[in-house]
């Protein structure tokens, strides 16, 4: 398969992902947990990624273009039940930072998931959950200040501006938070054990 082939063909997995999203909202069904379908369709994408990386290596921008690089990196972020991909994919796409030929907002958000799902502190304060009052905050970080300073070095808005959009935008997707914030919270916590993502 020749590179842009390949871009075709990363660009397809990326919009399969979110129409099967959208799909989940119109339902109301995203906030139920891990829907199985997604978790299906992220471990196939995950996959078939896997295969391209091993042929091409690191989707990066000067080899499948912009729009593939940024799909490459969505299937990435949602392959979660797959640590060991996970942290391979971010050491790739640390190079390709390093290198100028990936965005490094995207590698932000990528360390950021893998320190949610290993329960460390985030570093750019990408990830957000429901908290215990019914309203999508961030994950836990180290510090404010610290956090604002490293987005703006990547070129991200400071983590006030962004939980107040984050926040706006679950409401005109009308995604609901759990109804027993407890319960989704050992479950998340189970989950991740049987992962591999924690002990």
């Amino acid at each position: 398969m020749d590179n842009k082939t390949i871009s075709k063909r990363i660009i397809e997995l990326k919009n399969t992902d979110l129409e099967l999203r959208a799909k989940l909202i119109e339902s109301k069904k995203l906030s139920e947990g891990y829907n199985e379908e997604m978790e299906k369709l992220h471990l196939q994408n995950a996959a078939i990624l896997e295969e391209i990386i091993n042929s091409i290596g690191y989707p990066t921008i000067d080899k499948v273009g912009k729009e593939a690089s940024e799909a490459a990196w969505l299937i990435i972020q949602h392959s979660i039940a797959l640590p060991h991909f996970m942290k391979k994919c971010a050491d790739q796409l640390q190079n390709a930072v390093d290198q100028k030929k990936a965005d490094p907002i995207n590698l932000a958000y990528l360390n950021d998931r893998i320190a949610v799902l290993e329960e460390k502190p985030q570093l750019y304060g990408t990830q957000f959950d429901w908290d215990e009052n019914g309203d999508l905050s961030p994950n836990l970080f180290d510090d404010l200040q610290m956090v604002n300073q490293r987005r703006k070095s990547v070129g991200l808005n400071s983590l006030e501006e962004q939980t107040e959009i984050i926040r706006k935008q679950v409401k005109q997707e009308n995604q609901l938070p759990p109804e027993d914030f407890e319960k989704r919270k050992q479950e998340v916590l189970d989950w991740r054990r049987k992962t591999g993502w924690i002990k």
